[in-house]
Order: C-alpha cells, then structure tokens, then sequence
C-alpha cells in the first residue's frame, strides 16, 4: 500500500525508542519470559535448570501437560506448597496460552513469594502451535 501524503503510518507514527532504550526493555523482558522453543531444547536436553509449573486445573493438566511439568494452580501457589524448592530454583510458569492470564497470576504470586519465575509465552496453545508433544495423566497432588 502507498504512502498517503498526510497520513501516518501505524508503524510509524509514533517514533522508535532509542536504541539504548529498546536494548533495557528487551532485556527486562527475556529476563521474565522464555519461549516453548528454549523450554523444549532444555526439556530433551535433560536435567533442565528450572522447575517447570502447570499452573492450570488438575483437569486440565491431565488432559495434556508439557514432559516433566507439576501441576501446581496459581491459586494454590504457596510457600506452604513450594517448602520442597530451594529458594534459589527458577520456577517456569504456563498455562493454556495467549488468552489466559494464569501464567501472569502465577508468576506474580511465585515474585511475591521471594521466587524465581519466567513465564514461558505461549502456553500449551503455542506448545502445540511448534508440533511438540503432550503428555496425558494426572499430576501427584503437591
């Protein structure tokens, strides 16, 4: 399409951040946010370096979860319910995907807790989106 005389593109119009300024806020961002791609190479690499919560009902958790993923629902996110971590583990948070916002409750609950936390985007919809597998079964209860 054309540039219109007068008209601002919606790309444009609002002029880029510095890039000094684009570099903090991408940076803060990765700091709280992985993806299902970086999750998958650590889940199949073995040993990955977090712990990987499903912060979904037991329902939905036992309908498909991400391998090696605990069944914990945000709203039962506790200290009483993480005293088996370490305080120093990095707890990485999903839930059913982009139009959910139970990984942000859980991920908000887990940083007041003194916590860890990433949020993996794109929950099990994106999981699904890069053809990777879902494990079916109930989780143990924590």
């Amino acid at each position: 399409m054309p540039n219109i005389p007068g008209k601002a593109l919606a790309v444009t119009e609002i002029p880029a951040a510095d890039p000094n300024e684009a570099r903090a806020h991408f940076q803060r961002l990765l700091a709280v946010e992985t993806d299902c791609w970086d999750v998958n190479a650590a889940i199949t690499g073995g040993n990955p370096p977090f712990v990987l919560l499903d912060v979904r009902s037991p329902e939905s958790f036992a309908s498909g979860h991400l391998p090696g993923a605990i069944n914990l629902p945000y709203r039962r996110i506790n200290e009483g319910n993480l005293v088996g971590y370490p305080p120093d583990v990095l707890f990485v948070v999903y839930c059913a995907g982009p139009h959910c916002n139970g990984a942000d409750r859980a991920a908000l609950q887990l940083a007041i807790l003194g916590r860890k936390v990433r949020k993996m985007i794109g929950g099990v919809e994106g999981w699904k989106d890069e053809g990777f597998r879902l494990i079916t079964g109930q989780a143990d209860p924590l």
